[in-house]
């Protein structure tokens, strides 16, 4: 998935960043990636279900 990609890819900068603020800011961004992949999965979840509940022979 794309947000946890990119999460991934800030926490990699983050250990490798000399610098205490420019570790701080890739931390920051790894932790906001993963709070978007954690909401985007949620609501891809949520989404899944009303479809499932909703009535076959309902037309959109």
């Amino acid at each position: 998935m794309f947000y946890r990609d990119r999460a991934r890819q800030a926490q990699t900068d983050a250990d490798s960043a000399t610098l205490d603020n420019v570790r701080d800011r890739w931390t920051r961004a790894a932790k906001a990636w993963d709070e978007m992949a954690t909401r985007a999965e949620k609501t891809a979840d949520r989404r899944s279900v009303s479809e499932d509940a909703k009535d076959p022979d309902e037309e959109d």
